[in-house]
């Protein structure tokens, strides 16, 4: 019964990360909110939220391989969300031509695609770098 049991707290563990790690950047997107966005239908923003999740997502997964004990994934997956957030804001400020929460909300989809690969990407870099 125990890998059961382990599952289902990774499980609900992944869960509250993915919601506080969501609630965080709906506060740090101050032009738009995501879900009211995706609701009225806006793909650049459920690609760059979807690729958040993702990215969250793939940095639990590194930390559950990695983690001696269930405390060590919950630590790791919130200084996964940090890093997100730094990775977020680097991009607005290295994006100088435009800004890149402006062109989510007008839903130009490209940017949302750029948005979501870096979310993930840099989760790989992040993950793989769990030891």
């Amino acid at each position: 019964m125990g890998p059961f049991i382990a599952t289902f707290l990774y499980f609900a563990i992944a869960i509250i990360i993915v919601l506080i790690g969501l609630i965080i950047f709906e506060q740090i997107t101050t032009k738009y909110k995501d879900w009211e966005e995706i609701g009225e239908g806006n793909t650049a923003v459920a690609l760059s939220v979807g690729g958040k999740i993702i990215g969250i997502c793939i940095i639990l997964a590194f930390a559950v391989y990695n983690s001696v004990v269930i405390w060590e994934t919950l630590i790791w997956g919130a200084y996964g969300v940090v890093l997100q957030m730094i990775a977020y804001y680097l991009f607005e400020a290295l994006t100088t031509k435009y800004s890149v929460e402006e062109k989510i909300k007008e839903n130009n989809v490209a940017v949302g695609i750029v948005s979501m690969t870096v979310s993930i990407g840099l989760a790989f870099v992040i993950g793989a770098s769990i030891t």
